[in-house]
């Protein structure tokens, strides 16, 4: 029953994205409209370069983390991509370091409205100091985010979902998350 409505959820997503773009207008003279030549973006202007960086600290812990992201514009529309994450952190006695990669498709049915779909594929290493030892998890870790968020220029402000989510082995605290975009 789960996976059948993660699975729902994804085939809704990607649906309504792909017939956002197929709009019919009848009884419409397009020869008589004058309408723009659609852009044709040579492979190096198409690009939009963006990521994240994140610092957070206090008693007994410390992250950071780094994600550049480069996406390229196919058309008006749509654009994808791939991005690279390193994270370090501690808190007391754990210590873990997290690095990966991911792909990211981003779609724009109207301007202010931003719909996406990334796979994230990390590795965490995690050493954990207990009173028997140490005790080290090494794993590969998938996560799939689907996205919705309001566009403002070169500012994205909204709420992703890992459909993926694994509450013994994710690096994020639950399914849901807040996220800022920026791409230049």
């Amino acid at each position: 029953m789960k996976n059948t409505l993660k699975l729902s959820c994804i085939l809704f997503f990607f649906t309504t994205l792909i017939s956002a773009q197929d709009v019919k207008f009848e009884g419409v003279d397009f020869e008589n409209l004058n309408l723009d030549q659609e852009k044709n973006y040579s492979f190096k202007e198409s690009l939009r370069f963006g990521g994240g960086i994140g610092l957070s600290f206090g008693n007994d812990f410390f992250s950071g983390s780094l994600s550049p992201f480069v996406l390229s514009q196919i058309n008006e529309y749509i654009s994808a991509g791939v991005g690279l994450n390193f994270t370090y952190s501690s808190f007391r006695n754990q210590e873990s370091f997290i690095y990966g990669g991911s792909l990211i498709a981003i779609g724009h049915p109207i301007p202010e409205i931003q719909a996406s779909a990334e796979f994230e594929q990390l590795r965490v290493n995690r050493k954990i100091d207990t009173p028997n030892g140490t005790f080290e998890d090494d794993y590969w870790y998938p996560a799939l985010f689907l996205g919705l968020g309001y566009n403002a220029g070169p500012v994205t402000f909204g709420v992703r979902w890992d459909v993926l989510y694994d509450d013994d082995k994710s690096i994020y605290a639950n399914a849901f998350m807040p996220f800022v975009r920026v791409f230049f």
